[in-house]
């Protein structure tokens, strides 16, 4: 039976990962050594396979794609990869994008048929001039890179959809709990900083609509002098403020991670005050000196984080009240 979000957090003790624990602080001092940070409960399972890397003293960049991999291959998560939701013609496209040290950067929009774009992300960064591939153009690339075409609409994905056709008015769904993007941010031993997201999109969105996710600046960015930053949430309203690099901004400016996220609503709140009360955005951002921290519109956000003191889900804790 599946949980939901709201139903997993009233249960905060009922943790998904054996010997993580769950705190109600958005903010955490510095901790000795690497830390890895991710969106929403799952990111606990993609954590554990970017600590592998971390832990043996691995680059950052390795990290982020090792960690987004799993999610992205996880039929239970509607919200990433494989088993995502679908858009309103029921096929299912993804998005991702990843950035390393050296400011390199790698995005991949509007991908069907193949299962870890945060893999295809990083050879366009790596192997191209390019920063962004779309569509049909970045499926060739992907399968003249190794990659194999697969279906990625599973048979509960493709129920769920069906149902969806019968009962909206063909809207995509928009609440607080369906736009679950995973982003992920991580600082190595070197002190260098890396980060991805990747996403299914929203659920039942319009063909062709690209959200904040796959957006440099947007849904995620790094900048190995400050921090780091990725959102979550209603994309087209991430984009309006380029948040992330805006978070990151803040941080240059001295703000700790979690004022910035905190500043980072507030703008968005403050374009369109009506429609913020009807959706959801959160911020997540790590500091270069290790201290991370989180914001959100609407209570409900959590992140997973691994460190020194072991994998661990954070209620964000910290929303805008108006």
């Amino acid at each position: 039976m599946k949980t939901s979000r709201r139903k997993f957090l009233s249960k905060v003790g009922a943790v998904t990962l054996t010997g993580a624990a769950v705190t109600n602080t958005s903010f955490s001092a510095p901790a000795p050594g690497p830390v890895v940070i991710s969106t929403w409960n799952f990111g606990l399972e993609a954590n554990v396979e970017a600590w592998k890397i971390l832990n043996k003293g691995g680059r950052a960049l390795d990290a982020i794609e090792a960690g987004a991999r799993v999610p992205e291959a996880d039929p239970k998560n509607t919200t990433v990869g494989y088993g995502g939701a679908p858009d309103r013609e029921g096929i299912v496209t993804l998005d991702a994008c990843i950035m390393d040290e050296k400011g390199g950067c790698g995005s991949v929009v509007f991908l069907e048929g193949i299962k870890h774009p945060i893999s295809v992300a990083r050879l366009v960064m790596e192997k191209t001039p390019h920063v962004m591939l779309a569509g049909e153009g970045a499926q060739q690339f992907a399968i003249a890179n190794g990659f194999k075409k697969e279906k990625l609409l599973t048979k509960e994905s493709e129920a769920a959809y069906k149902e969806w056709l019968k009962k909206s008015k063909y809207e995509p769904i928009v609440n607080i709990e369906n736009h679950d993007t995973i982003g992920i941010l991580a600082l190595d031993a070197a002190g260098n900083l890396s980060g991805g997201c990747t996403t299914s999109g929203m659920a039942y969105k319009m063909r062709g609509r690209i959200g904040d996710s796959p957006i440099i600046g947007a849904g995620l960015f790094v900048d190995n002098e400050v921090g780091a930053a990725t959102a979550t949430g209603v994309g087209e309203e991430v984009i309006r403020v380029a948040g992330s690099h805006l978070v990151v901004e803040l941080m240059r400016q001295g703000y700790s991670p979690e004022d910035a996220c905190k500043e980072a609503v507030t703008r968005i709140v403050k374009k369109n005050p009506d429609k913020s009360k009807q959706i959801q955005v959160g911020f997540l951002a790590l500091h270069r000196n290790g201290s991370f921290g989180a914001y959100c519109l609407q209570p409900g956000f959590n992140y997973a984080v691994y460190n020194g003191d072991g994998n661990r889900l954070f209620d964000s804790g910290s929303h805008y009240k108006g």
